[in-house]
């Protein structure tokens, strides 16, 4: 249990009947206000400012059952603490200058990663060097919007700086820094919440039993009725270190039982937010116009033909897509290039930026990032029209502040309580 604030250390000492050092480890009796043992543990103090929250913090291991650790808190809290808020410590540590607002929320991405690569990248930004990378993009910037100001300085001067080549290439330097740690934001945030791919085509191709063979288990029911999927099935998957959710569909077509139609507007619904679709067809059929019709409406996601049933049809027939995969999804051929080709077409996704390395970042950071870039191009045709000095400044000036709002320096007080409520009690 942990305690932060000017009265932990009182409060801990009056629980556990004695002084404590800093820094040190202590075995101690926790008692009740009569002197009843309660449990017996470790207890740890940490002198404000050098603790997690800047503020004195205390930490009380006992055996953890629930019962007794409740009454520890029953404790606590009758000599004058409360429950903690949700992420509240890391709140505080915020608050206290002891993280930046990126690095508390690298907090709860490395409680919440759901993979190797996705935890990996969250102690990065954890440990600042997502923070890092929003700071040199914030000096660059910072020296670009000196050179803008300067000129303004100076409206009777004949020279006109802000027409010189080097501010313009620095404009450019600087642009090319946000949208190279935009990509990078993008893909972090990838890695954190995971791919979406969906398993679409016409019905009685295989779709399910695709999804069964991918997933290693029988989780979609198999038959040779045509339209037997009539709902949205789902299976998590780590594919190269992305978390992924695939997701069997109904067949598409125009279906005259209610139920099946209910399915197939779930499918088309899927289809819609799918990062990546794989397009089953028969390998014995080849690619209807259906088929293509259905692929005409995938435009914001990336697409894999798979021919299915190659036991039936082995065979890769010349005029299919590049993009196609043969594969028997009821003996199991093909389905190493099938992941290999997810894995890559996912991998396309969440390729890092240049000179920086996997990092996890959440969607606001993403945003953050839009509006910085979008303000710097503002300003750079600005420049380049010769609109005037004042709007590439006020350009410049809100590209900053979208950018601080990313670690916290230029942050509204209700998007605090809308990060911080969504950790867990006790961070």
């Amino acid at each position: 249990m942990r305690l932060s604030g000017a009265r932990s250390r009182a409060i801990a000492e009056s629980i556990c009947g004695g002084a404590l050092s800093p820094r040190r480890v202590h075995h101690r009796a926790f008692r009740d206000g009569v002197g009843s043992d309660i449990d017996d543990g470790v207890v740890l103090w940490f002198p404000a400012p050098a603790s997690y929250t800047g503020e004195d913090v205390v930490e009380m291991q006992g055996h953890g059952n629930p019962v007794l650790l409740d009454l520890l808190v029953q404790r606590c809290c009758a000599l004058g603490a409360r429950p903690a808020r949700p992420g509240e410590f890391t709140e505080r540590a915020f608050l206290n200058d002891r993280l930046d607002l990126a690095q508390a929320e690298a907090v709860a991405d490395v409680i919440n990663a759901s993979t190797a690569a996705a935890a990996r990248a969250a102690v990065r930004s954890l440990q600042g060097e997502f923070s890092s990378a929003v700071g040199a993009l914030g000096t660059a910037l910072t020296t670009l919007r000196v050179h803008v100001e300067s000129a303004l300085d100076f409206p009777d001067e004949d020279i006109d700086f802000l027409s010189e080549s080097p501010v313009r290439e620095h404009m450019q330097a600087v642009l090319d820094q946000a949208e190279n740690l935009l990509r990078t934001a993008t893909a972090g945030v990838r890695l954190q919440e995971g791919a979406v791919v969906v398993i679409a085509g016409q019905p009685n191709v295989g779709k399910s039993s695709l999804l069964n063979a991918l997933a290693a288990q029988d989780i979609a029911i198999v038959t040779d009725v045509p339209g037997t999927t009539r709902d949205v099935i789902r299976v998590a998957l780590d594919l190269d270190g992305i978390a992924t959710e695939v997701i069997d569909t109904a067949g598409v077509r125009d279906a005259e039982d209610a139920v099946e139609r209910e399915g197939v507007r779930r499918a088309r619904e899927q289809l819609a937010q799918a990062d990546l679709v794989l397009l089953v067809f028969d390998s014995a059929v080849g690619i209807t116009a259906d088929d293509l019709a259905l692929a005409a409406t995938c435009v914001t996601s990336q697409v894999i033909w798979v021919a299915n049933k190659a036991d039936l049809a082995p065979r890769l027939a010349a005029q299919w897509p590049e993009n196609s995969v043969q594969v028997s999804a009821r003996t199991g051929d093909g389905l190493d290039a099938l992941r290999a080709s997810i894995s890559a077409a996912l991998a396309n996704d969440t390729d890092v930026a240049d000179g920086l390395g996997t990092l996890s970042a959440r969607r606001r950071h993403v945003a953050a990032l839009e509006r910085a870039c979008d303000g710097l191009q503002c300003a750079q045709r600005n420049l380049l029209a010769s609109s005037g000095g004042e709007l590439v400044a006020e350009d410049l000036r809100g590209a900053h502040a979208a950018l601080e709002s990313i670690t916290g320096r230029y942050t509204a007080d209700d998007l605090l309580g809308e990060i911080f409520s969504a950790f867990c009690i006790g961070k």
